[in-house]
């Protein structure tokens, strides 16, 4: 369950929406755009973990998309989508930089699958159980204790407290706990983070572990 944000370009809209939608459910941060000019819009200004790109897609095409990330050194990594089944096209787009590819039509469970992997690679892996004041949160589980008692938490709060917990006593601002927890359509001047970091001091209960860094951000004593 490491965080991962991705990027969703592909032109069938119903698609698109579709795969946002159901990342989103196993906790990814997703952006969705239906052609390649917004996806070269975005990419330069979001550190995207992995890009699912379909090939065939309008104003610049798959191949040029991957072509300019490779080009400018972009860390994203690609999962290239195509309705080409054949070995030729497979092998030329990884022969371009991509990372993975999949064939349509596919089963989402493949894709998800594919994604989490591509995420794993795209930074250090976060390890299985993380411990700190007497929290253990264990990630894959998706279950988090204090002094061995159990505590129920969203799927917001549990990213948010996985980042102050992976950060090791170090603070971790307001926005990077946008960017890891949530997507490029929340404002950036919204509350959420707040909101998020009180009801998880409510949870956690007393004495308080997460501390506010006036105008840095916060972390976990």
């Amino acid at each position: 369950m490491s965080p991962v944000r991705v990027l969703v370009v592909e032109d069938e809209t119903i698609l698109a929406d579709a795969i946002g939608t159901g990342l989103r459910r196993h906790a990814m941060a997703v952006d969705v755009v239906y052609d390649g000019d917004a996806a070269l819009e975005r990419v330069p200004v979001n550190d995207y973990d992995v890009v699912v790109l379909d090939r065939d897609i309008p104003g610049a095409s798959g191949d040029q998309v991957c072509g300019w990330m490779i080009e400018h050194g972009v860390d994203s990594r690609v999962l290239m989508l195509t309705a080409a089944a054949g070995i030729g096209e497979r092998v030329a787009g990884l022969g371009l930089g991509a990372d993975d590819y999949l064939t349509k039509p596919f089963a989402f469970a493949e894709l998800v699958a594919r994604v989490q992997a591509l995420g794993r690679r795209a930074h250090p892996a976060t390890p299985p159980v993380l411990r700190r004041g007497g929290l253990c949160l264990d990630v894959h589980r998706h279950v988090l204790t204090r002094d061995g008692l159990p505590i129920t938490v969203s799927r917001k709060e549990f990213a948010v407290l996985r980042e102050l917990m992976r950060a090791d006593g170090g603070v971790v601002s307001a926005e990077q706990l946008l960017e890891k927890a949530w997507d490029e359509n929340i404002d950036p001047f919204t509350g959420v983070v707040r909101y998020t970091i009180m009801m998880l001091r409510r949870k956690l209960g007393e004495p308080a572990l997460i501390e506010t860094e006036p105008g840095a951000g916060y972390r976990i004593r």
